[in-house]
């Protein structure tokens, strides 16, 4: 019989993985390739993430490497933006095409297109590798090339199929707002790699999220049907409360479930929240509705006892930065107390210049 792990059980497994019982003194792309990629559609996401994870990390720690070219910004899991290692990047970027195809071929269903994708890709490949462009550019170019065509299909073909990088600034948090694109073998000086390896992108989300289910696998990945995958890769498997299978890494530990958990903030769209099918080991489901946001949004969380206990956000006047905690559910003083100790942490570190800093409760 397979061991049952309990909700604690798994969520301080998780919280483990991913460098939230304590934070880890972890070079950056070491800690990035830990996590299986940080979630980036904000710009300053990684940076709070790996602030969160990390020992005395400082901006300049991640800004100098995606200037470096060590660490880029690109389309990945789920279609969704992911701060990357270069190397697990060609790693990993072939395996996930068959992801991105589907996306693409699901969001264009019934659409009239118009185009075959392969004139599409060679007409953008060309198009950018003349010069890094942004995406207004690209769809400028793309409706004079096709003008019948539907420029939503054009453009998420684009971004679906062709390896593109953000291409960084050196201000701020390394990304603008409108940013530009390049090709990513112009940007990383090499092709990238149409081998497969499903097996590492397995071992890479256990080794991140795990213990987890084909399933969980599946949401993180976007891939489908990893049943067969799974079952030949030489796991070790455990039972939920459920009695849902969960598959592991042989010898990897699980903590004790009264393993002490400290608080933490999370940025918005943090991968702890979004890599599992059924994600109750961090979030119960009656705070999902205030995690969860119209828009596809993800809220900036809170974590008290290894759980998400109440959301966060930042606001600015010229003379005052405030750290602003929303609640779910009542906290005790002393957990007000740390929270209150690690949000100063938390506004030194975004708001560095800010003239005054404070933090408050919204309940």
């Amino acid at each position: 019989m397979s061991r049952v792990l309990t909700l604690r059980e798994l969520n301080r497994a998780t919280l483990a993985r991913q460098l939230l019982l304590e934070r880890a003194s972890l070079p950056v792309p070491a800690a990035i390739e830990r996590l299986a990629g940080l979630q980036a559609q904000q710009a300053s996401a990684p940076y709070i993430g790996l602030w969160a994870r990390l020992r005395d990390f400082r901006r300049d720690d991640l800004a100098q490497l995606i200037a470096d070219r060590v660490i880029i910004k690109a389309t990945s899991m789920r279609g969704t933006l992911h701060l990357m290692t270069a190397e697990d990047y060609l790693l990993l970027r072939a395996t996930i095409q068959s992801a991105l195809t589907s996306g693409f071929e699901a969001v264009t269903k019934g659409r009239a297109m118009g185009f075959t994708i392969n004139d599409l890709l060679a007409v953008a490949r060309d198009y950018i590798a003349a010069q890094p462009r942004t995406f207004a550019e690209i769809s400028t170019m793309l409706s004079e090339w096709m003008p019948a065509a539907d420029l939503g299909a054009l453009r998420y073909g684009v971004r679906t199929h062709l390896p593109l990088v953000q291409v960084p600034v050196s201000s701020g948090w390394s990304y603008p707002g409108n940013p530009q694109w390049t090709l990513a073998e112009t940007w990383l000086d090499q092709p990238v790699p149409t081998e497969q390896h499903l097996g590492s992108l397995i071992v890479r989300y256990l080794a991140a999220f795990g213990p987890a289910s084909v399933t969980d696998i599946q949401t993180w990945s976007g891939l489908p049907k990893l049943k067969d995958a799974v079952a030949e890769a030489g796991l070790c498997t455990y039972r939920d409360e459920q009695g849902r299978a969960l598959f592991d890494l042989p010898d990897l530990p699980i903590p004790a479930p009264d393993t002490p958990a400290p608080v933490r903030f999370l940025p918005e769209y943090d991968n702890l929240l979004l890599s599992h099918a059924k994600r109750t080991r961090v979030v119960a489901d009656v705070h999902r509705p205030k995690v969860f946001l119209p828009g596809l949004r993800v809220a900036a969380t809170i974590l008290v006892d290894g759980f998400v206990r109440g959301a966060w956000k930042i606001e600015k006047t010229k003379s005052m930065a405030t750290l602003v905690i929303e609640p779910f559910e009542p906290l005790t003083p002393q957990q007000r107390e740390e929270l209150t100790t690690e949000g100063e942490r938390l506004l030194q570190f975004v708001e560095p210049d800010a003239r005054a800093h404070e933090v408050r409760f919204a309940d």
